[in-house]
């Protein structure tokens, strides 16, 4: 029983671990040449859908949201086929991407 209370009690504070320290800005990118997100390219990525989906890489890390108009509702440009990236997503950073 000593070692069920013991493993809950430690769950417990390894979930509330997560919510203490500070708080950060999720609008800014921190890798080696850190900016504002905005200032980032973004380009199109089509998913198996046919729905287009936002689509940054400044070399290191990347960026991912589905398009939505308006009304909250998923945009299906056909801007390009299925499982294609379109557009600029690679630029907006001077770090090298091998990929």
């Amino acid at each position: 029983m000593k070692f069920a209370k013991f493993t809950v009690l430690l769950a417990v504070v390894g979930a509330l671990s997560g919510c203490l320290g500070e708080k950060v800005d999720k609008t800014v990118d921190r890798g080696f040449d850190s900016k504002d997100l905005s200032q980032l390219k973004a380009g199109i990525w089509v998913d198996p859908n046919g729905c287009d989906h936002w689509i940054i890489d400044d070399g290191v890390e990347g960026y991912l949201s589905q398009r939505l108009d308006k009304y909250g509702k998923p945009v299906c440009s056909g801007v390009a086929p299925p499982n294609v990236a379109t557009g600029p997503f690679k630029r907006g950073s001077s770090f090298p991407d091998p990929i």
